[in-house]
């Protein structure tokens, strides 16, 4: 894709942003039914949009501790009890995360000293936490993603073969993070960065919920309105979704995915059905269910615990100066240069 259609794309998500931005409801209202009822100690009830939708608004984040995939050592336990997540917590925040505790990975907490310090960059220790008592984001017994099938893992060996030795071609063979065409962090589902890029915002109008993510200022405009899918042959790097209301939760349903953008080793038969509940006034539960016949031989679910915060959601860039791609692919030509050279002699 072009620069300039970049351009525009991120244009029109900032126009249909702002005009549902002006259908939000603003800030300095009478505190919403939710409020009053969690005041009175009574039950939280989701609140409304000005067209009687649940309100999912707000800025988000799925910062969390939980590892996606169960460690080997927990087996089937599926929870945690109170003293055994505060005795991990704690572990966390003093810098012990290199003890073994019973077998767990501890997530975003793990250091990354060779980019750089993140308490440097605000990211406190004393706060990082688990935001829920699972032991793994995938749910079930299993507590981690299915064994890929034969078919899929001869599928994946094909196409790391096809592209060996073709590597620094051209920047069609480099991946799509380093194009900054789709980061981990934004493409769907959506799951949580390493103690960054963890914000979300979501803001709804009639017909209409869109989701801003921090990184790569990537924005999903997904329709309520009862449209159904584009026609099987028109192919997106997100897919096309399509969303509607059962109760207060929000589906979101996604097909038409390419082959050209797997997660975690899928195909375009790849189909993902996302659940958004609100489930107090500053926590979300974002469940997803990942299916695709060619891959595993069973679907299988995630599911992370979004918590409110104040945000702001910075302006974010993909590499300083976009220059990422020319300097890999300048490095591989130099390379070249030399290998001939050498077979010259």
């Amino acid at each position: 894709m072009s620069r300039r259609s970049l351009a525009s794309t991120a244009a029109l998500a900032a126009v249909v942003l702002v005009a549902m931005l002006a259908q939000a409801p603003a800030a300095g209202q009478t505190p919403s039914s939710a409020t009053k009822a969690t005041t009175a100690g009574k039950a939280w009830t989701s609140p409304r949009t000005p067209d009687g939708k649940p309100d999912l608004q707000g800025i988000w984040t799925n910062n969390t501790l939980t590892p996606f995939e169960r460690p080997k050592g927990l087996g089937a336990k599926e929870f945690y009890t109170d003293q055994e997540l505060a005795d991990l917590t704690k572990r966390v925040r003093e810098g012990r995360q290199g003890e073994d505790v019973e077998g767990a990975e501890l997530g975003a907490a793990n250091p990354q000293a060779v980019r750089y310090d993140l308490e440097l960059y605000g990211f406190d220790r004393t706060k990082l936490r688990y935001t829920s008592k699972r032991t793994s984001l995938v749910v079930g017994p299993e507590g981690v993603v299915p064994p890929m099938l034969p078919q899929a893992r001869a599928r994946n060996a094909a196409r790391a073969a096809e592209l060996k030795g073709h590597e620094f071609d051209s920047h069609e063979q480099r991946s799509l993070s380093e194009r900054c065409i789709l980061l981990n962090q934004v493409r769907i589902p959506m799951t949580p960065g390493a103690n960054e890029g963890n914000l979300l915002q979501i803001v709804q109008g009639p017909g209409y919920v869109s989701l801003l993510h921090e990184t790569d200022h990537s924005t999903r405009v997904i329709p309520t309105d009862g449209r159904p899918h584009v026609p099987q042959n028109i192919r997106q790097w997100q897919g096309d979704s399509v969303g509607h209301w059962e109760g207060d939760t929000l589906v979101v349903d996604t097909t038409n995915f390419t082959n050209q953008a797997p997660y975690r080793g899928s195909s375009d038969k790849l189909h993902l059905v996302e659940r958004f509940m609100r489930a107090a006034d500053d926590m979300m539960t974002y469940q997803f269910t990942v299916e695709d016949p060619t891959t595993w031989a069973k679907p299988w679910t995630a599911e992370i615990a979004w918590t409110k915060t104040k945000g702001p959601v910075y302006e974010w860039a993909c590499h300083e100066g976009n220059t990422m791609i020319s300097t890999i692919l300048r490095g591989a030509r130099v390379a070249d240069e030399e290998a001939a050279q050498k077979r010259g002699k």
